[in-house]
């Protein structure tokens, strides 16, 4: 466990929206250094959206709302990683303008050729008045901070690993291993994922991770079950 100032002493998880009747989660996640950073990872659900043939979602806190609760405006934001630009993750970039974004290399020049996945939320992941850091493979962005490359759902997907004084280490795995029923070497792709061999390199990739770093935690980004039992904001692991 790491004792620098510039290290994360937080972790909020901000559950930011559900799926009626699924409990299906859509959510965020911030890390707060010791040196006052404030690090966003994913921007969630955009204001007004459908999925074909599935129920619309219910949003009572989103982004926006959680960093409030938390006493936090856009403009408070130093970093925001995006772990892919899929319409649940990157609902709401464009409020982030005074914010780094980092984003694997792979994945943004994929979306910005025109790429159909990633269209509908184009206007808030393409904002003119954003800025980016493209980054490739495994970085770490500061001393208890690493981002995952973990392709597979989608080219380019990255995982965080976050490491905390009291905690120890926390592996978000975001969306290359949604579901903890999945979070095993021989797994199937879900109907959501790219490419299955990908797939299954990067949650072997995790679960090694995972026992090197002796995690104390991994949540995963849609599981409805552990997502109804975890500790959310406004209250934190530190």
């Amino acid at each position: 466990m790491t004792k620098n100032v510039t290290a994360p002493q937080r972790l909020y998880l901000m559950l930011v929206g559900l799926i009626p009747g699924m409990n299906h989660p859509f959510v965020c996640y911030l890390v707060q250094t010791g040196d006052g950073k404030n690090i966003l990872i994913d921007s969630g659900l955009p204001a007004h959206f459908e999925m074909p043939g599935m129920p619309k979602p219910q949003v009572e806190k989103d982004v926006l709302a959680q960093l409030a609760m938390l006493g936090l405006q856009p403009q408070d934001i130093d970093m925001l990683i995006c772990t892919h630009f899929d319409v649940d993750h990157s609902g709401h970039h464009s409020a982030f303008t005074q914010a780094e974004l980092i984003v694997q290399r792979k994945h943004y020049e994929l979306a910005r050729g025109g790429h159909q996945r990633f269209a509908l939320t184009r206007a808030e992941w393409d904002h003119p008045e954003l800025r980016y850091r493209l980054v490739e493979g495994d970085t770490e962005l500061l001393p208890g901070l690493k981002l995952i490359e973990t392709s597979g759902h989608v080219p380019g997907h990255q995982s965080v690993l976050v490491q905390l004084p009291q905690t120890g280490a926390v592996l978000l795995a975001i969306d290359a291993v949604a579901m903890q029923h999945d979070f095993q070497p021989d797994r199937k792709a879900s109907p959501f994922d790219d490419n299955e061999e990908e797939v299954r390199t990067s949650t072997r990739k995790l679960l090694e991770l995972a026992q090197s770093e002796n995690a104390a935690l991994v949540v995963f980004g849609h599981d409805a079950k552990q997502w109804q039992e975890i500790k959310k904001a406004p209250a934190c692991f530190d």
